[in-house]
């Protein structure tokens, strides 16, 4: 039996979190990781308490939003930002951490992420969001592609 590596691990775990996603356009699962050990996750979806994408439907869908543009116009809350959010609700700091993400981080969530004190990301499939990929550039944060061993 041959056993996963870490990178194998935590993305597997992203992975599962996505699952849980209500969003009816793309499941995004995050994982953040510290010293080998998982500090928080989160997944996109409506705020707690409030109704979901699949009930109501998509509001980028009805208003015909290009993917990657207009973050704003969206019920949902990022997988990235809830990672974060659920460690300061729990009192956790993410700082030095590893973002583990299903997919590349939009520029709200890059924001979020350096100014979180992440110093890695890595990334399971890509994203069209030239902002994002320039605001991370301009930062020692080590961004990688996820590569099964």
């Amino acid at each position: 039996m041959a056993r996963p590596t870490n990178d194998e691990y935590f993305m597997s775990m992203a992975k599962l979190v996505a699952s849980r996603s209500t969003c009816v356009r793309r499941q995004v699962g995050a994982v953040i990781v510290k010293d080998k050990r998982v500090l928080s996750t989160g997944y996109n979806g409506s705020p707690k308490g409030t109704r979901h994408c699949e009930e109501l439907g998509c509001i980028r869908e009805q208003l015909h939003v290009p993917s990657g543009t207009r973050h704003e116009l969206c019920r949902g809350v990022h997988a990235e930002q809830n990672a974060v959010i659920q460690a300061a609700y729990f009192g956790t700091s993410v700082n030095g951490g590893t973002l583990y993400t299903t997919t590349y981080p939009c520029s709200m969530c890059a924001k979020i992420i350096i100014n979180a004190g992440i110093r890695e990301i890595v990334y399971d499939e890509g994203y069209i969001d030239d902002l994002s990929k320039q605001i991370l550039s301009e930062t020692n944060i080590i961004v990688r592609r996820f590569e099964a061993q």
